[in-house]
């Protein structure tokens, strides 16, 4: 196993991973907060928080037994040569942990709270059940060969999978209503920030080891971070640029009916505009 050339690359990486561990990591407080505080979570798209725990349950399980199985790092090494290092960082493997933590209370939350008439979608059940049916049918055909290493590899591509997904609703939501009034741009800037210091630990490691293959040998990784860099662009596009206008008005009405969610369901934005 490759080992660092320069001390002060070292502690580079370790900032930038820690930098993106605590942006992504306090960005789940707010919903959470808001729920327990209004104790309803009327407003929160359900299939996001569905979807998210899928997501970040199969990233945990990638970090976890990449960064802790011995067998699997060789198999990783056979694969990328000795002389590279392992794609995953502590950070990533606590960031992993804390999100499938924080995902799960957001869903006993919905459990327990005000849920009004809003129900989890059957596409989005339909689209769960498929993926981890998909992961147990890899699992046994792994199990003969042990191929380990490309189990979780398919664990990273449910996860990029997973990503892309999530963010739809919620974009299409703020074209639908043209505002972005309500949906917390705090989360949105702290999500990009984490990105950002993603890509930026993984181009620090890559010069110090003067090889790129931790960008693709941890694909998942590498297209989180694009995917979610990506929609935090058109996010801040929508709340700085193309919505501006309509923020007070959305706020007068959010005001004025004190019970109102912040972030309404995409089906109630729906029924409103038909």
């Amino acid at each position: 196993m490759a080992s660092w050339n320069s001390i002060p690359l070292e502690i580079t990486y370790e900032t930038f991973g820690w930098l993106a561990f605590f942006s992504w990591s306090i960005s789940f407080y707010p919903q959470v907060i808001l729920n327990f505080r209004r104790k309803s979570v009327v407003g929160l798209n359900f299939d996001f928080v569905l979807l998210n725990l899928t997501k970040h349950s199969s990233y945990m399980i990638y970090n976890v037994c990449l960064y802790f199985s011995p067998v699997i790092q060789r198999q990783y090494f056979e694969k990328y040569g000795s002389g590279e290092m392992i794609p995953v960082a502590a950070n990533d493997v606590a960031f992993s942990i804390h999100a499938v933590l924080l995902t799960a209370i957001t869903l006993f939350q919905i459990v327990i709270f005000d849920r009004g008439t809003q129900k989890v979608s059957k596409i989005s059940v339909g689209i769960v059940i498929a993926v981890w049916l998909i992961a147990a049918i890899c699992f046994f055909i792994a199990l003969p060969s042990q191929s380990w290493l490309w189990l979780i590899s398919i664990f990273n591509s449910i996860q990029v999978f997973m990503t892309v997904i999530k963010y739809i609703p919620q974009a299409v939501m703020n074209f639908a209503r043209k505002s972005t009034d309500g949906f917390s741009i705090g989360n949105i800037l702290l999500d990009f920030v984490g990105g950002l210091a993603n890509y930026a630990q993984m181009a620090v490691q890559s010069i110090d080891q003067n090889s790129w293959v931790n960008f693709y040998g941890n694909i998942g990784k590498t297209l989180l971070s694009l995917v979610s860099i990506f929609f935090d662009i058109i996010f801040m596009c929508q709340h700085y640029l193309l919505y501006p206008a309509k923020k007070a008005t959305f706020r007068s009405k959010l005001e004025r009916e004190g019970k109102e969610p912040l972030v309404k369901s995409f089906d109630e934005t729906a029924s409103e505009n038909v």
